[in-house]
């Protein structure tokens, strides 16, 4: 069956670093585009970043453009999320997304 494990959350200060991985199985990764999206407290769902199968795209929210980047090993059927200069506001649980599969969400504190 289709698994996606998200790891990598945790408490961090603002301006602090984190970086989110997202191991897949049940699938052929290397054929997938990947995504990530977020959920913040009391909010929606929020698209974060893309991935094309063979990294041959990568687009971005207005939100994170310039601090988060996405990345992907398709030997390792894993795909990244390194985020960088992290707000407050980024503050949410983190999940990775394709076609019609989720993960279980990784929780992204920012907080002094």
């Amino acid at each position: 069956q289709v698994q996606l494990v998200e790891s990598g959350g945790g408490l961090v200060q603002p301006g602090g670093s984190l970086r989110l991985s997202c191991a897949a199985s049940g699938f052929t990764f290397s054929k997938n585009a990947m995504s990530w999206l977020r959920q913040a407290p009391g909010k929606g769902l929020e698209w974060v970043s893309d991935i094309g199968s063979g990294s041959s795209f990568t687009y971005y929210a207005d939100s994170v453009k310039g601090r988060f980047t996405i990345s992907r090993d398709n030997a390792k059927n894993t795909v990244y999320l390194q985020m960088n200069s992290l707000k407050p506001e980024d503050t949410a649980v983190y999940y990775c997304h394709t076609t019609v599969y989720w993960g279980q969400g990784t929780q992204v504190t920012v907080s002094s």
